[in-house]
């Protein structure tokens, strides 16, 4: 029903940036919610932020906060995640996700995409 298409990984050095792109696709009625996950070798996913799809809300777990910024661009149906001053524990595979609620557990989100490695190197 939803498609997400991830891009926008890549390999930075410490304390450089990156742009992610999530376009979605397919019927959007329910999906309300939409969030970042990311995923470290040899460790579980974790929570990184959400946005509603209205942008009104948002919000961000503490070790990204004042460094990430989910955003959504409703003519291109594309949710953004700009990471500034990236730091080598960022280094992981980044997921998008969508859902219906406003929670950052994998369990609320439905729909995922297929991921994106963001390497930081030192």
């Amino acid at each position: 029903q939803v498609q997400l298409v991830e891009s926008g990984g890549g390999l930075v050095q410490a304390g450089g940036s990156l742009r992610l792109s999530c376009v979605v696709s397919g019927r959007t009625w329910g999906t309300s919610v939409m969030a970042w996950f990311r995923q470290a070798p040899g460790k579980e996913r974790e929570f990184v932020g959400l946005i509603s799809w209205s942008g009104r809300n948002s919000f961000y777990e503490e070790p990204v906060k004042g460094r990430f910024t989910i955003s959504i661009e409703h003519a291109k149906n594309t949710m953004y995640l700009q990471m500034n001053s990236l730091k080598p524990e960022d280094t992981a595979v980044y997921y998008c996700a969508a859902g219906s609620q406003f929670q950052g557990t994998r369990a609320a989100y439905d729909y995922w995409g297929q991921g994106t490695q963001v390497t930081v190197s030192s």
